[in-house]
């Protein structure tokens, strides 16, 4: 059974390490407004991409009273390479059980020449101040996203 998240919904809360040795819950951010982004891999080109637009509007983001933290199933010491070979500012969050990954709905069989896996479905969902979901983009295609995602944060 796989769980999806949808808009108008209360997030379901989570506490994830984080780069840096850290732990981030969404519980901690109340108040906030929380860019929730999910990727598939560190190091790859579209992954790569989103963490570099991500992190080159997050003063943006910032202003627009925004959290930004990405979240894959790498273990934290990968994202601590990655951030550090592509000088990225962005929070990244590690869900090496999968179980957040799976709870959100974005841990989907994929398929590549043919070969049938698990993986993460490249998605963002939008939490407002009091934890519920105003926006959620699926299949994300990164070209102009983090753009799209900060104009839909400053609406809030």
């Amino acid at each position: 059974m796989t769980n999806t998240v949808e808009e108008g919904e209360k997030a379901p809360d989570f506490d994830l390490p984080s780069d840096g040795d850290g732990t981030v819950g969404l519980a901690s951010l109340k108040g906030k407004t929380v860019v929730l982004y999910f990727y598939p891999k560190d190091d790859t080109s579209g992954c790569t991409r989103e963490a570099i637009d991500f992190s080159g509007l997050e003063a943006e983001f910032d202003a627009a009273g925004a959290v930004i933290l990405g979240v894959s199933p790498d273990p934290v010491k990968k994202h601590d390479k990655f951030k550090a070979k592509h000088d990225l500012s962005v929070t990244l969050l590690s869900d090496e059980s999968t179980d957040m990954l799976q709870q959100w709905g974005v841990w989907k069989e994929k398929s590549m020449y043919g070969r049938k896996y698990m993986g993460v479905e490249r998605s963002t969902f939008l939490i407002d101040g009091d934890g519920i979901v105003r926006k959620v983009w699926r299949k994300v295609k990164v070209p102009g996203h983090a753009e799209a995602v900060l104009a839909a944060a400053r609406g809030l």
